[in-house]
């Protein structure tokens, strides 16, 4: 029987006995917290690791100690600049990448802002729609001919999704009041849709998409909300849950939260996920969205995985980008 894995399992935990030598993942926003994990204990295991990141001085230095211990192993983490927010930047990575002629059997679309003071990206688009959604939705489609047959896409997403579902009306709060919160649901809700449509046009050639949640970790992704919004969330989640019988909310570390992206990209069974919301190292079960759960809950709301409403934001991210995939 397969070991089960859960909410406290770390990278560490789910890739013991994993031997990833020969096997080429790219991960991106190496450059602090989830996305350094991921690439350390890929590399741990042999992977030739490629990192991309905006700041790569900044990247460099975070995945100091990782890459020494990648090179004991047998394993490597290389560095690409990529400014997801950019979409010059995004297709100027890829087509560096795809000019080495290299496959790769993993990407994991890592990066990401959360809960930002409104503003927009180098190409005009809101922030957190364009840099967590439209960003890698061009670089992962302008890499799709790179990805080895049995390959397999892990698109980074949020319980955050249930803020909102996407608006393809007014993706940029032209139309009414910008809340960071809501447009950060709609962009984690956007990453799982990318992932339901990419799967989709993609497995018949044996290369699957997967969207997961790592989880609460104090990483830099919360750095746009200061200690009084913080300290409100964690009051009204625990209230909630206090009122069901449940233990406080903790927040998990980096290790367990990279651990579910792990899983997803070389340990689970591509017909077990691909499609798929997972999260604590398994695939969630579908809630209805007029469904009430706590923040912490797990779960994913039907709107997210709807293969039409996935079809409808391809199209509408297509005509935004300016690019047919």
């Amino acid at each position: 029987m397969a070991e089960q894995f859960g909410a406290t399992s770390t990278t560490d935990d789910v890739l013991t006995g994993v031997d990833l030598r020969g096997k080429r993942i790219l991960v991106t926003g190496v450059s602090a917290g989830l996305g350094v994990e991921t690439a350390r204990s890929l590399a741990l295991r042999g992977a030739s690791v490629t990192g991309a990141a905006r700041d790569l001085e900044k990247a460099t230095q975070a995945i100091a100690d990782a890459r020494r211990e990648a090179a004991a192993a047998g394993g490597s983490i290389d560095l690409i600049s990529l400014d997801l927010a950019n979409l010059e930047s995004v297709r100027a990575c890829a087509d560096q990448l795809l000019a080495k002629g290299q496959a790769f059997d993993v990407i994991i679309a890592n990066a990401g802002v959360m809960a930002t003071p409104f503003g927009k990206t180098a190409d005009g688009f809101e922030t957190q729609f364009g840099t967590n959604h439209l960003g890698h939705f061009v670089f992962v489609n302008r890499l799709a001919s790179s990805i080895s047959a049995g390959g397999r896409v892990v698109v980074l997403a949020s319980s955050g999704h249930r803020f909102a579902n996407v608006d393809l009306d007014d993706p940029g709060f032209e139309h009414m009041p910008y809340d960071p919160f809501v447009a950060y649901g709609r962009a984690k809700t956007a990453n799982i849709l990318f992932a339901v449509a990419f799967d989709k046009r993609h497995r018949a050639r044996g290369v699957r998409a997967t969207a997961v949640h790592p989880g609460g970790i104090h990483t830099e992704l919360g750095r746009h909300m200061d200690e009084g919004q913080m300290t409100a969330l964690l009051e009204r989640i625990n209230s909630q849950l206090s009122s069901e019988g449940k233990e406080p909310f903790q927040f998990k570390t980096v290790a367990q939260g990279a651990a579910t992206s792990v899983w997803a990209a070389v340990v689970a069974s591509a017909d077990e996920v691909g499609g798929r919301y997972c999260e604590n190292c398994h695939v969630s079960e579908v809630v209805g969205d007029d469904v009430v759960i706590t923040p912490v809950s797990e779960g994913v709301r039907r709107y997210a995985l709807d293969e039409a409403n996935a079809a409808a934001l391809w199209r509408k991210s297509e005509e935004m980008v300016g690019e047919s995939f």
